[in-house]
């Protein structure tokens, strides 16, 4: 296990076909919602750290799901809380974000180190509690992504 985590993460906006979307509470941070999110480990690739993630903070096995990448990419300065988790001088991380469509709303098993509650919003008002900016725009984008 490396002692410092990588500056490129995952984001995974979990959300069904009628764009309810599914958040998370953070253990770490009581209040703080957001999808599911962590850092790439060792040379997995992109989709592997997305399906991963998924699996460690849900339960939920992709491979049932359609898991889609966005071809999004955020750089943002990584929040004063959690830059000791990187390697000393890091201040950005780069964010990848997919997106995973459930049928419906799923009952998920949360680690519990990493979250406390889960929740399933509507997608306006998903995109209204979570704290990350970023994960706010990726939701916000649900309505032109599921159109075909």
């Amino acid at each position: 296990m490396q002692s410092h985590k990588q500056p490129i993460s995952a984001l995974v906006v979990i959300y069904t076909a009628a764009l309810d979307v599914l958040l998370l509470e953070r253990a770490d941070y009581p209040g703080a919602w957001q999808s599911v999110t962590g850092s790439r480990e060792g040379d997995e690739t992109l989709r592997e750290t997305a399906m991963r993630e998924v699996a460690e903070e849900t339960g939920l096995d992709t491979a049932r799901y359609a898991l889609s990448d966005w071809q999004v990419q955020n750089e943002y300065e990584i929040y004063p809380r959690w830059l000791h988790r990187y390697p000393p001088g890091t201040t950005h991380n780069t964010e990848h974000v997919f997106g995973l469509q459930l049928p419906q709303q799923t009952p998920v098993n949360l680690a519990p180190d990493e979250h406390v509650k889960y929740l399933w919003l509507p997608w306006q008002e998903a995109a209204e509690k979570v704290f990350s900016p970023s994960n706010r725009a990726a939701i916000l984008q649900l309505p032109q992504r599921v159109k075909a």
